[in-house]
């Protein structure tokens, strides 16, 4: 196994993250978290990251959680897996959700468990054709975590989610994408040079009207019409004192294409 769990490269406002226990189909552990979270901070923190990519080494993208260390003997007590969450996957997934940059996910492998939720927290998954995504909680007596139970309904319906979550059934990526749970399934040899290309796309876009829109969309579901328009109304108020506004409107004027710095 690889000593460093979370490999991080940098290169044109593109971070890319790739968690790196292939070994173990990229399972998280809490070296693992550590070095996500640790990661994910410098890419929040750093001005010239404009864009995270985020992928698995090996054949899968990620397990969801190693159970190496939970298994239970007769006598030993459960573990409380509410604190886990509060102390991970909880506080990962409002990290990559909140994260004020696009970020697009390249589902290299089955993505299961919460390995799957934590793809779809990302705004943008593409997914190579031999990929798959599983809720695998009920195969052991668990609740779809991560987001999941927040995500699955609102991507491809309720009848969808509870039968995605009650099976525990595997997901083709070609039927995750026809189902509208992903953005793209593609040939397994295209799915990094079209994710790159993707995340430097959106790394020289305005990334301060990416980061409203995420805003925008992500609060539309809790709000009336009147709210969300309301919110258009103070979120494009900022857009239109961006630097980035300004540049636009001149490219558009002067026929030439935009060089959005992302302020």
């Amino acid at each position: 196994m690889s000593e460093n769990p979370i490999l991080l490269s940098i290169s044109d406002g593109v971070a890319e993250i790739t968690l790196n226990r292939p070994d173990k189909l990229n399972s998280f552990n809490e070296a693992m978290f550590k070095a996500l979270f640790d990661a994910l901070k410098t890419v929040e923190r750093e001005e010239t990251i404009r864009c995270l990519l985020l992928t698995g080494a090996g054949r899968g993208f990620c397990a969801g959680q190693d159970l190496s260390g939970r298994v239970q003997g007769t006598s030993t007590e459960a573990p409380d897996l509410s604190k886990t969450l509060e102390a991970t996957y909880n506080p990962l997934i409002r990290r990559i959700k909140a994260l004020p940059k696009p970020v697009v996910c390249a589902v290299n492998g089955v993505a299961a468990g919460a390995g799957a939720n934590i793809a779809l927290a990302c705004d943008i998954v593409i997914a190579a054709k031999s990929a798959s995504f599983l809720q695998a909680f009920s195969r052991i007596g668990l609740i779809p975590d991560a987001g999941g139970t927040w995500a699955l309904p609102r991507l491809v319906g309720m009848a969808r989610a509870k039968g995605l979550a009650l099976l525990g059934d595997k997901l083709p990526a070609e039927q995750a994408a026809a189902w509208g749970l992903i953005w793209a399934c593609v040939e397994d040899e295209a799915l990094m040079p079209e994710a790159r290309a993707m995340a430097a796309q959106l790394a020289a876009g305005p990334t301060k009207g990416y980061a409203l829109t995420k805003r925008a969309l992500e609060a539309s579901f809790a709000n009336r019409l009147d709210d969300q328009l309301d919110l258009e109304r103070d979120l494009q108020g900022i857009a239109g004192r961006s630097e980035d506004y300004r540049e636009g409107v001149a490219a558009f004027m002067e026929k030439r294409k935009p060089a959005f710095k992302g302020r």
